[in-house]
């Protein structure tokens, strides 16, 4: 059973999909793991520490792996590296990327999806979504709080008192959990978690905010009717407001526009907004991907890959997201790959297999 540790191909990717710790957890599972020279350095992990916890360190270490761990989707010309059967599995971003998808089928490789992994119980230590979205939620507090150019909270000196900012986060799942303040979420059930932590709970409460849960756990799309209320409130609550962050998106979906040019213009001067949903069209009217944006008075904060501005801290997570998913694909007592099609966690994680996509989501449609 030959694991190989990728090197991501994106400038802008600093993360990667093993540390020493899993490494070696790997090799105690009967593994033999090579990574690919230079694959940490983004994340503080020299190749050193790699050799030293067990792993072969090369250049060309994944064409005779059986299995091959990423952070992104690979790229067509890595494919070839792969050789056929490979599993490789990553945070595939399957979504409008049919022909790339279509890549890894054709190349005969068994991908799976680590972002499609069933929202259940016993699939919590494997969510790359929440262990990557809890550390942007943090460090989107610290991108804003260096924007802000004052203090965050009360200060009271012999000088004076410098208020608390006031601040608005957008969206409570995890990433807007961790950073929540004052907070807003279309689904009720966020409504005690956001008290629990002592801040206020901003939503229209009608029957469609009762209802606005999917059965997986995510938030609904809502109507337009319910939009413009939400809008409403939202447009008179932020020109209050000194820090707002955004953290909504819906799987498959662009990302919801939450903030207008109209709201923006009304925050005061000084004010910032971070969009951690700018990746994917952004929340903010106004923000620009890569960017720090000047808005009139206000700074919209568009950075990219934001669990990547903490590489070595999301890298370990990942990893063992990663780490905890193999395991239910090894038998440990003979030491090898034994799969388990039917599997909930396979089920819903497998994207190609056989030359063919397989996930009934983006199976191609067949002709009636």
């Amino acid at each position: 059973m030959r694991i190989a540790v990728a090197r991501e191909t994106e400038a802008a990717e600093p993360r990667v999909a093993a540390t020493p710790d899993t490494v070696k957890k790997l090799i105690a599972l009967g593994a033999e793991v090579s990574v690919v020279r230079g694959a940490g350095t983004g994340s503080g992990i020299s190749d050193a520490d790699f050799t030293a916890a067990g792993a072969r360190v090369g250049d060309n270490v994944t064409q005779d792996a059986d299995v091959v761990l990423k952070v992104r989707r690979p790229a067509a010309a890595e494919l070839k590296d792969y050789k056929k059967g490979a599993l490789v599995v990553a945070i595939m971003d399957p979504y409008s990327h049919e022909a790339e998808v279509k890549q890894m089928a054709d190349a005969g490789l068994i991908a799976f999806a680590m972002e499609l992994m069933p929202r259940i119980t016993r699939a919590q230590s494997m969510d790359v979504l929440s262990s990557q979205a809890n550390l942007a939620g943090y460090r989107a507090v610290i991108d804003a709080a260096e924007e802000y150019g004052r203090a965050l909270p009360m200060m009271m000196t012999a000088a004076g008192t410098i208020p608390a900012a006031k601040a608005f986060i957008m969206g409570v799942g995890v990433a807007g959990l961790q950073a929540i303040a004052t907070a807003t979420d279309v689904r009720p059930a966020t409504k005690e978690q956001v008290e629990s932590l002592g801040a206020k709970f901003l939503a229209v409460e009608d029957e469609e905010f009762k209802n606005a849960q999917t059965a997986g756990g995510y938030a609904k799309e809502m109507s337009k009717e319910y939009q413009a209320k939400q809008a409403a409130l939202t447009a008179e609550h932020i020109k209050k407001q000194d820090i707002v962050i955004t953290t909504a998106l819906i799987p498959g979906r662009p990302a919801p526009r939450l903030i207008t040019k109209e709201m923006v213009a009304s925050m005061r001067a000084g004010s910032v907004i971070v969009d951690l949903a700018v990746e994917r069209g952004g929340n903010v009217e106004g923000a620009k991907p890569g960017e720090v944006a000047q808005v009139g008075g206000v700074k919209i904060v568009g950075h990219l890959n934001v669990p990547g501005r903490l590489a070595a801290s999301a890298s370990a997570l990942y990893a063992k997201n990663l780490l905890t998913f193999l395991e239910t694909m090894i038998d440990k007592k003979e030491k090898k790959l034994a799969i388990n099609w039917d599997d909930e966690l396979i089920k819903g994680t497998a994207l190609t297999r056989d030359g063919a996509i397989v996930h009934p989501m983006f199976k191609p449609k067949t002709a009636a």
